[in-house]
């Protein structure tokens, strides 16, 4: 159901984009330079563009949000591929050295599946505080970013503890 709401989103932002609505990622790349909690970060560029004119619409929003959430999701699949590849490389060491311990790739893959549903039953409630207005489709959606990005970060610390 999620997907329909993304594609959606996206195909009514289709129209806006001829508008030009501004929509730059550099806020959250500067912050994620500077700043102590990265978490702060996220929704950052979203919140710049949808400052703009056509971006405070509700279809602007929609637009503002997907265009993060699309970035913090392609840094989220680059942080598991490489996290995964490292734990599965850890799960061979053990398995050589005859270490009989649990499988932290199973643990990483096993979390990720857990942490999804968790999205998706999260950003269902945010939508549901709508009551079906047209303001549930920018808060899933705004939703989406934020658990999407915060996830990327707690991926991308686990690669950095190694």
């Amino acid at each position: 159901m999620r997907r329909g709401f993304i594609f959606l989103f996206s195909a009514l932002a289709a129209p806006l984009a001829a508008q030009e609505i501004d929509f730059d990622i550099a806020p959250v790349e500067a912050c994620l330079l500077e700043a102590p909690d990265k978490r702060s970060c996220v929704g950052l560029a979203a919140e710049t563009c949808a400052e703009t004119p056509d971006g405070g619409t509700t279809v602007g929003l929609g637009f503002c949000y997907g265009r993060e959430l699309d970035w913090w999701d392609a840094r989220l699949n680059v942080a598991y591929q490489d996290l995964l590849a490292q734990k599965r490389e850890l799960d061979a060491e053990m398995e050589e050295i005859g270490a009989t311990v649990p499988s932290q790739a199973d643990a990483l893959q096993a979390m990720q599946r857990a942490w999804i549903a968790y999205r998706d039953a999260t950003c269902d409630y945010e939508r549901s505080l709508w009551g079906g207005g047209t303001g549930g489709g920018p808060a899933t959606s705004a939703c989406l970013m934020r658990e999407t990005g915060e996830q990327a970060l707690y991926l991308e610390a686990g690669l950095e503890q190694r």
